[in-house]
Formats: structure tokens, sequence, C-alpha cells
């Protein structure tokens, strides 16, 4: 499968901020999807995932109650919808994906990789 995140930019402190992550190439339903982020120096991290059907997701404790997944299937797209964001968000924004039956908080859990969008949050 192959997957192109989009939806990256600048904003300020507060904000809002929706990713895309596109999919072609095999039947997107039969993917988990996650994201991770990797800030100037760091490792990259997990974000959150999302289940096949849409139906169980997983935050890291950093965007609990902030940031919220969703998938189309449909549309063969899965959406990060980042509210309140702050400048610690800053980071390159990665989504994966797997066949895996569960949802997985590790990269190197995952197969698929798309090439990543850049989110600048200014204070």
């Amino acid at each position: 499968v192959q997957l192109q995140a989009s939806g990256g930019g600048l904003v300020q402190a507060g904000g809002s901020l929706r990713l895309s992550c596109a999919a072609s190439g095999h039947t997107f339903s039969n993917y988990i999807v996650g994201w991770f982020r990797q800030a100037p120096g760091k490792e990259r991290e997990f974000v959150g995932a999302i289940s096949r059907t849409g139906t169980a997701v997983s935050y890291a404790d950093s965007v609990k109650g902030r940031f919220t997944l969703t998938r189309d299937n449909a549309k063969t797209t899965v959406y990060l919808q980042m509210n309140s964001l702050k400048p610690e968000d800053t980071a390159v924004y990665y989504c994966a994906a797997d066949s895996k039956l569960w949802i997985l908080s590790s990269r190197v859990d995952y197969d698929y990789w798309g090439q990543g969008t850049l989110v600048t949050v200014s204070s």
C-alpha cells in the first residue's frame, strides 16, 4: 500500500490542523494506520493509531484529549485532527500502515510508510 501524508503547515500555539493520510494500491480496510512524529534531534515517536474499521483508537499520553483520529475507508483516507497545538508538537508527522489485526504503537510493527508532512507550531 502507498501512503501520502498531507496537511502540515505553520500554526500558532492553540491553533488546529488536520492531517490526512491517503492510501492507494491495496484494500485500505485491511490495514491499521498509525501516526508518528519526529522532532529535530529526537527519535520518531508514536502519536496514535486506528483500527481497520475505525472503531478502536489509541493515543500517546502527550496528545490525548487534543488529537483525534478518524478514517473513511470509502475514501481510503485517515485523518488526524490536531487541536490546542503546542510548540512541542512541532515535528515531521508520518503515517504508517500494516496488515496486522490489532492497533500497534511501535514503529517497527508498521511495514508501510508515507513521506511525512511538517507541522510547525509557533509560540
